[in-house]
């Protein structure tokens, strides 16, 4: 069991449930300048598209105890293609293949991509000393309700408890209960995509890239 902080990809936590429920506009964030963005205006922007970028936060922050900012973390990932930014003026994105080559060359974490990943095989990389950004829905953050599908959203699942619920921490969690959360392996399935990056915070001794042909997953 990993003790990873908990980062929310909105800069006040406390506005995540009128963000998420009341359609409160991401841009009014009073913190907004404490996530690194340049303006308001690209808070507004891109701050819904940041779940992947407070899980990396979360993995630095543990591993290092220190982490750029958020939206310094964005520009990093932006520049090794991990988003796209669309001819409609929507973004696509985390795209797992760059943002795993990122990982690597900008901060020695080796992020192995899994475009296909069972239950067993998650739970068997997190009792292997893992942390893994998981693709799940994003109303996780109330799991007593089904979901319309699977996916779309990333949370930081960090280790398991002795009876085998997932523990994870989740970047849109609108209560404290929420932002770090435990949830049977059983239930956690009904909101899992089947894919997902694992995290190895050991030391590496070399670059790792991802294979020539291997399939590069959106969140």
């Amino acid at each position: 069991m990993h003790d990873v902080p908990v980062v929310t990809q909105y800069a006040s936590p406390e506005i995540v449930f009128a963000i998420a429920y009341e359609d409160h506009d991401p841009g009014d964030d009073p913190a907004w300048a404490t996530s690194g963005a340049a303006s308001q205006e690209e808070y507004r922007r891109w701050s819904r598209h940041l779940c992947g970028m407070a899980c990396l936060r979360m993995s630095l922050l543990h591993r290092d105890g220190d982490s750029p900012a958020l939206f310094d973390l964005l520009a990093g990932a932006r520049h090794h293609g991990a988003y796209t930014e669309q001819d409609d003026g929507s973004i696509k994105g985390l795209i797992y293949g760059p943002f795993a080559r990122y990982a690597q060359a900008a901060h020695g974490l080796a992020a192995a991509v899994h475009p296909q990943l069972t239950m067993g095989e998650l739970t068997g990389l997190l009792d292997a000393g893992r942390l893994v950004m998981a693709s799940v829905h994003k109303s996780i953050r109330t799991p007593a309700e089904n979901p319309p599908h699977r996916g779309g959203h990333l949370v930081l699942v960090r280790g398991r408890t002795p009876e085998g619920d997932l523990v994870f921490n989740n970047p849109s969690g609108h209560t404290a209960a929420t932002r770090e959360a435990t949830l049977p392996a059983s239930r956690f399935a009904d909101f899992f995509a089947g894919r997902g990056v694992a995290l190895d915070l050991r030391p590496q001794p070399a670059p790792l890239h991802t294979p020539a042909g291997h399939t590069s997953p959106v969140i």
